[in-house]
């Protein structure tokens, strides 16, 4: 009897395992292409990758080009695009190890890589002149890039941008939990709910379409992975000597419930950066663009009239 019970706990085990190995296991790029993708995206090969892109808006309008924060993909951009793109030609992409850009074989994802392999992809895609505006790891990406490409950045719109260190990130990475490893490699749907949530001011307008987007993307074969390597090599040295080289004038928004960067990084930026200004977004977390959409919208189209 004792052994035909153990039997079956041990059976119940292995079925348990197997189904959250089914649930949890990595996805083909193919079936979430498939998914996601859209007429207005396409793949460029530039710097060793294969770059999802996608464009919507006239090709002879002024340039807008936005980049995604960590984990996150280039629809974090759609409901504020969807504001502007009759008016602007709104560029944005998914950053190596995100979204269906995928992994690079050469795992270089510190920021000065990124910023480098960023630069080649827009040499490519972009016009001589544009708008750039970031958020989170993506404003980190577009500040530096315009310190180093002074010529090309008419304006900057810089939201909620990492920056200045921040939860034990400065001069060197900080650790990486198990717990964060295993999230970011199986994605599991009560982390992301979690993980998402935090990232707004009000939970309750995060849409299920958004958390089957951003947990697809995440299981992507390899995208985890590329996460926590990504991290493994990020760091936030002291900004301020290549802040003050931005020459573009810049819109700093930032979400006064901002649970990932605080608040009081905002002032920092704006009085380290020449011409800038700072908007503090009231009940807004740290993705301004995808809480408030047309709020957001309409503070950038203000800001790029000037």
């Amino acid at each position: 009897m004792l052994l035909r019970i153990l039997g079956g706990v041990i059976l119940l085990a292995v079925l348990v395992i197997a189904f959250f190995a089914w649930t949890l296991r990595p996805l083909d790029a193919g079936a979430v292409q498939s998914q996601w993708m859209t007429e207005a995206d396409r793949f460029v090969t530039i710097a060793g990758e294969d770059w999802r892109v996608r464009e919507t808006g006239p090709e002879n309008a002024p340039a807008l080009v936005l980049i995604h924060g960590f984990s996150h993909s280039l629809e974090s951009w759609d409901a504020m695009a969807a504001e502007l793109d009759d008016r602007y030609r709104i560029i944005r992409f998914d950053l190596p190890g995100h979204g269906l850009t995928g992994p690079r074989d050469d795992k270089a994802y510190a920021v000065p890589d990124t910023v480098a392999q960023v630069s080649a992809l827009l040499d490519d895609i972009a016009p001589e002149s544009f708008a750039l505006g970031g958020n989170s790891l993506g404003g980190l990406i577009a500040w530096r890039y315009a310190a180093d490409h002074p010529d090309r950045v008419t304006h900057l719109v810089l939201m909620d941008p990492g920056g200045y260190p921040n939860l034990g990130v400065g001069d060197e990475p900080a650790p990486i939990p198990d717990a964060m490893r295993a999230y970011l490699t199986l994605a599991p749907e009560a982390g992301v709910q979690y993980a998402t949530s935090t990232l707004y001011a009000d939970p309750s307008r995060v849409t299920p379409e958004q958390l089957e987007r951003i947990r697809a993307m995440m299981r992507v074969e390899g995208n985890g992975q590329a996460l926590i390597e990504r991290i493994e090599q990020f760091t936030l040295p002291d900004p301020n000597p290549d802040l003050a080289r931005i020459s573009a004038p810049t819109l700093i928004l930032w979400g006064d419930s901002d649970a990932m960067i605080p608040a009081t990084h905002g002032p920092r930026f704006d009085a380290a950066i020449p011409s800038s200004r700072l908007v503090l977004m009231q009940n807004t977390g740290h993705v301004p663009m995808e809480e408030w959409p047309v709020e957001t919208a309409a503070l950038v189209e203000g800001f790029l009239a000037e």
